[in-house]
């Protein structure tokens, strides 16, 4: 996977800076999210795995996704068949898709507990994680019936365990100390 990133990069990169040149990142967001649906299909992965010409497999593609895809993003579309990349178009989305939310200072933030939380909890949290992340949250809230109780959040490489489980761990290893 970390040489299909390699490989994804400079396109999305360079995706990236078009769109925001444009002022025109949900388009591209949404045209690069549609694109990499269309590759990762099982008859569309088949057909760019097999031996047409770069012209033909991009005209192809381009035809598939129609109007859902426009504009310059055709160019795109063209240069990654011509380098034999277009099923590169999923890692290509998924950095856009980070490189975006840095771009706009957000986050998605994974919180696990053991009861569903209400809103005013999420408001709360959210609120505390803005102030420690510096950033904009995104919550994404879940529920694991086997946490007693407390919360498990994580965001990018952060993981804070407040888990009761968790405390009691910490609590036994340092009375065993």
């Amino acid at each position: 996977m970390s040489e299909m990133i390699t490989v994804a990069r400079p396109y999305a990169k360079a995706a990236f800076e078009f769109a925001v040149e444009q002022d025109a990142l949900e388009s591209w967001h949404e045209m690069l999210i549609f694109a990499a649906q269309v590759a990762d299909n099982d008859d569309m992965k088949g057909f760019l795995s097999g031996s047409q010409s770069a012209d033909k497999m991009a005209d192809v593609f381009i035809q598939v996704c129609g109007e859902q895809v426009s504009g310059k993003a055709h160019n795109l579309i063209r240069i990654m068949a011509e380098n034999g990349r277009l099923t590169t178009l999923s890692a290509v989305a998924e950095l856009f898709t980070g490189m975006v939310a840095d771009y706009r200072r957000e986050i998605t933030v994974d919180v696990v507990s053991g009861a569903k939380l209400n809103e005013e909890q999420k408001m709360q949290l959210n609120a505390a994680l803005d102030r420690r992340l510096k950033r904009k949250i995104k919550l994404n809230c879940s529920v694991d019936a086997s946490l007693v109780g407390g919360l498990v959040i994580k965001a990018d490489d952060i993981i804070i365990d407040g888990t009761l489980r968790s405390k009691l761990n910490r609590l036994s290893d340092a009375l065993q100390s």
